[in-house]
């Protein structure tokens, strides 16, 4: 019985990936709150997605002012606010309020003091951030439906050699390939300072320049 649920489940976790991957080109789709677990845990299969894998490519430090984007539940926002550490801080922002509220209740059980929680999108021009020396987007990016206007967007709240990690992986239903990324990332005037993975999956170090 237990094989037939299995053998059943698979090919209809298929169809839903596909058909949210073809829905996501038209319109923004992020993680709905009830699948939230997808988002929560470290994939087993895919090393360079994992947050402390993703922290640790990325060269973030204690005393750094991170922005986490599509923060979701907060996967890789608690373990950056613990590297960061008490004279660092991290602003996590989501579309989604509820997710923020999952974020909060992790804050409090870890007593956090330096995380500030913000609801709002990226690419609209809306970022009303002080500047930053780190970004985050993982697994993010493919949700944004104007990607151009956020690249741009995150460009200039970042401190002159500041950092963007875009992180990426194929499991995800709006994967972006790393081609893709550069090519956004080149317009906005990002240049590439590092590449940890493969084309699965994979955390992209995007600098912006000291002088422009």
């Amino acid at each position: 019985m237990l094989k037939m649920i299995i053998f059943a489940m698979v090919p209809m976790s298929i169809s839903i990936f596909y058909a949210w991957r073809f829905a996501s080109r038209k319109r923004e789709i992020p993680c709905p709150f009830w699948l939230r677990w997808l988002v929560e845990l470290d994939n087993p299969f895919t090393k360079p997605n994992k947050a402390n894998e993703i922290i640790e490519q990325s060269g973030i430090q204690p005393g750094m002012h991170v922005i986490d984007l599509g923060c979701g539940p907060g996967r890789v926002t608690i373990p950056a606010a613990e590297r960061v550490g008490s004279n660092g801080k991290i602003a996590a922002l989501d579309i989604q309020d509820e997710m923020l509220q999952r974020v909060e209740k992790k804050v409090q059980r870890r007593n956090l003091k330096n995380i500030e929680l913000v609801q709002g999108k990226i690419g609209l021009g809306q970022l009303r951030q002080s500047p930053c020396d780190h970004v985050l987007l993982v697994n993010v990016l493919g949700e944004i439906p104007d990607r151009q206007a956020a690249l741009e967007e995150i460009f200039n709240i970042l401190n002159p050699g500041g950092i963007l990690t875009v992180a990426e992986t194929i499991f995800d239903p709006h994967f972006q390939r790393r081609e893709e990324v550069l090519k956004l990332a080149d317009k906005a005037g990002f240049y590439e300072a590092g590449f940890n993975g493969n084309w699965a999956a994979y955390s992209l170090l995007l600098r912006k320049p000291v002088s422009r």
